[in-house]
C-alpha cells in the first residue's frame, strides 16, 4: 500500500508536463474513424465532444445503456458545430457476447479504425465476477477491453497499412496500479476476489498498463500507450480514503491540485489526437499532461506482459467465440 499511498498523496505527480488546449492542439481529424467506450458519461463523453470539433468522419460510442447513449450523443452535438456522425455501440464490457456484438456492429459499419480509447472502467466495487468469471475490476477494465481490442486488430491493422497512417489505442490507466497485488495474483483469479476492492482495482490498473505495452511490441504499426487522467474531482476516491488517513489526507490536499471532468480528459486526448506521432514512445504510460514514465515496471516487464497477454487468450479460449 506504501506505494499507492505515495503516488497519490504526492501532489508534484501532478506538475508540469506539455502544454495542450484540445480546441487548438487536436489536429484535423477529416476522414478519420474513432471509438470510444464509456462515451455516455465522465472522461469518456468529454473525449468524444472535443474529438467532435475536429470533423472525424465517425465516432462510436460504446456504452451499455441505450437511454444516457442518445442523451449524450444529443448533449454532444448540440455542443459542437461539426456534423459529424456519433453512433452508439452497444457494449457491456463484462458480457463476452457483447463484446463481440458490439465488433460485429462495428465492422458493418466501418472499414477503418484510427482511434480507439480504452476509457471505460469501474472502481471501488464490491466483490463480484464477470461472465468469463473474472474479478469484476479486472473482467471489465481489462478482460472486456482486450477482447474488444483483439476483435477490431484487423481493422485497425488495415487503417495502419495506409500511406502516413497514424493509428492509436490509448488505454485509461491509473495510479492505482501502485495498489496492486502481486503479479501471480493478478492472474489467479480465486486469490484476487478474496484481496480488497481497492486492490482488486489496482490489479486491473496494472493489467491496462501491460496490455498497452505488449500491445506495442506485438503490432508495433499501432501506437498503444496508457494514460493516467490525474485526480479528477469527484467522489471515485472516497472509498480510498476512508480506509487510510494518509490518503485522506492526501485528497484534501490534492483538491488544490485536482481536475475537473474537463481537463480530466486532456493526457487522453493529447494521446489520441493531440500529440503529433513522433512524440508518442510506442508502449508507454503518460501522467498528465504529456509526462513519460520510463520506468514504470508494468510498461519495462515483457515478462509480465506477455504473462498476461497469453493468460487472457487461454482464458477467453474457453468460451465460445
Amino acid at each position: 500500500m506504501a506505494s499507492f499511498v505515495a503516488a497519490f498523496a504526492n501532489p508534484f505527480n501532478y506538475l508540469g508536463g506539455v502544454s495542450f488546449n484540445p480546441e487548438k492542439d487536436i489536429h484535423d481529424l477529416s476522414g478519420k474513424v474513432a471509438l470510444v467506450t464509456g462515451g455516455n458519461a465522465g472522461l469518456g463523453k468529454e473525449t468524444i465532444q472535443q474529438l467532435s470539433k475536429h470533423k472525424p468522419s465517425k465516432i462510436f460510442l460504446g456504452a451499455r445503456s441505450e437511454s444516457k447513449a442518445t442523451e449524450a450523443i444529443k448533449s454532444i452535438k448540440s455542443s459542437v458545430s461539426s456534423d459529424v456522425e456519433i453512433i452508439w455501440l452497444p457494449l457491456d464490457l463484462a458480457s463476452c457476447d457483447s463484446v463481440q456484438n458490439a465488433a460485429k456492429q462495428f465492422n458493418s459499419q466501418s472499414d477503418r479504425l484510427d482511434i480507439l480509447v480504452l476509457n471505460a472502467g469501474v472502481m471501488a466495487l464490491p466483490p463480484g465476477e464477470t461472465e468469463l468469471g473474472h474479478e469484476i475490476q479486472l473482467g471489465t477494465n481489462h478482460t472486456g477491453h482486450f477482447l474488444l481490442t483483439k476483435l477490431l486488430l484487423p481493422s485497425l491493422l488495415k487503417t495502419a497499412e495506409e500511406p502516413n497512417s497514424d493509428v492509436r489505442v490509448v488505454s485509461l490507466a491509473s495510479i492505482g496500479h501502485n495498489y496492486a497485488p502481486c503479479f501471480d495474483t493478478i492472474l489467479n483469479q480465486e486469490k484476487l476476489k478474496k484481496v480488497d476492492t481497492s486492490a482488486r482495482y489496482g490489479a486491473s490498473k496494472a493489467a491496462n498498463i501491460l496490455f498497452a505495452a505488449e500491445l506495442s511490441r506485438r503490432h508495433p504499426s499501432i501506437t498503444s500507450v496508457s494514460v493516467h487522467p490525474g485526480i479528477i474531482l469527484t467522489d471515485l476516491y472516497g472509498s480510498i480514503s476512508q480506509r487510510s488517513s494518509i490518503v485522506a489526507l492526501g485528497s484534501k490536499t490534492l483538491n488544490l491540485f485536482g481536475s475537473s471532468v474537463a481537463e480530466g480528459a486532456y493526457n487522453e486526448l493529447w494521446a489520441a489526437a493531440g500529440a503529433k506521432k513522433e512524440e508518442l514512445v510506442n508502449g508507454a504510460y503518460y501522467v498528465p499532461v504529456g509526462i513519460h514514465k520510463p520506468h514504470n515496471k508494468y510498461v519495462r516487464s515483457e515478462k509480465m506482459g506477455k504473462g498476461l497477454w497469453d493468460w487472457t487468450e487461454a482464458e477467453l479460449s474457453k468460451v465460445n467465440l
